[in-house]
């Protein structure tokens, strides 16, 4: 299937690492020029050349921070000068999550829950903010939010409520901007591999005297397919959705953590 997506102008914040730079991989590879933003200039850089030189499409970078007003300005303004516009945006900046257990209620401090929702729920909105209006101009656009199942549990008081965020958030985008031709989803990954997923399993390993493919075994256990994502087959969702074809998907939610067990969503 040809998603349409030859010349289109891709913005993935979070994009230096993780599941950002795999959908960044992705857009590229399906033909995408892409801008990586996130707050090391060094990584942004390397990254940068590592896939264009993997996809042989134009990567460029632009350092930034998603928690600040004025520094979001200046990754879009930045964005549109390398790249002569935005079609779609990908946001993918977060605080890391999974690395250790998520604190109680009596840990939960202000500084924790402010700054987590400040750049994923803020952030993002921060990001939409600037780019909704450049994408109404041409009358098309893109914007899809990486959430996470978070939002369907109750695993992490933060963790939740940043979740359900930027689900609400990804909704009223959706409704306010897809008479101008733009659709707004939101993706919920679940337990995926990124370059974080060795040392975590090393980790829970030592604690607990399996090994780490024991170990990695029981936490695919618990997805349907029976194994942890990949961040890949996180980007190939991602780059469905920003691609003209999915136009009848607008203002929810796709989840691709391999299924959760026990649980219907309808």
């Amino acid at each position: 299937m040809d998603l349409e997506l030859t010349g289109k102008r891709a913005l993935v914040t979070g994009g230096s690492r993780g599941i950002g730079k795999a959908i960044a991989h992705q857009l590229a590879l399906e033909g995408c020029s892409v801008c990586i933003t996130a707050r090391d200039p060094d990584m942004l850089r390397a990254t940068a050349s590592e896939l264009s030189a993997a996809t042989g499409h134009r990567v460029v970078w632009s350092a930034g921070d998603t928690a600040d007003d004025a520094s979001v300005r200046a990754i879009v303004a930045s964005c549109v000068e390398q790249l002569g516009g935005v079609d779609i945006l990908v946001n993918s900046a977060a605080m890391p999550a999974g690395q250790s257990a998520p604190p109680k209620l009596a840990g939960v401090t202000d500084e924790a829950f402010w700054g987590d929702v400040n750049v994923k729920v803020m952030g993002y909105l921060r990001c939409a903010r600037e780019v909704a209006p450049i994408m109404a101009a041409q009358g098309w656009g893109r914007i899809i939010n990486i959430s996470g199942l978070g939002a369907r549990s109750a695993h992490s008081i933060i963790g939740s409520i940043r979740n359900v965020g930027v689900s609400a958030l990804t909704k009223n985008l959706a409704d306010e901007l897809g008479p101008s031709g733009i659709n707004v989803t939101v993706v919920h990954p679940g337990l995926t591999r990124t370059e974080k997923t060795a040392g975590v399993v090393a980790a829970q390993a030592e604690r607990s005297g399996a090994t780490p493919d024991a170990v990695e075994r029981q936490m695919g256990a618990a997805t349907s397919i029976g194994r942890i994502i990949e961040s890949d087959e996180v980007a190939y969702v991602v780059a469905f959705l920003a691609s003209p074809k999915s136009v009848s998907i607008t203002g929810d939610a796709i989840a691709c953590g391999g299924g959760q067990k026990g649980v219907i969503h309808y």
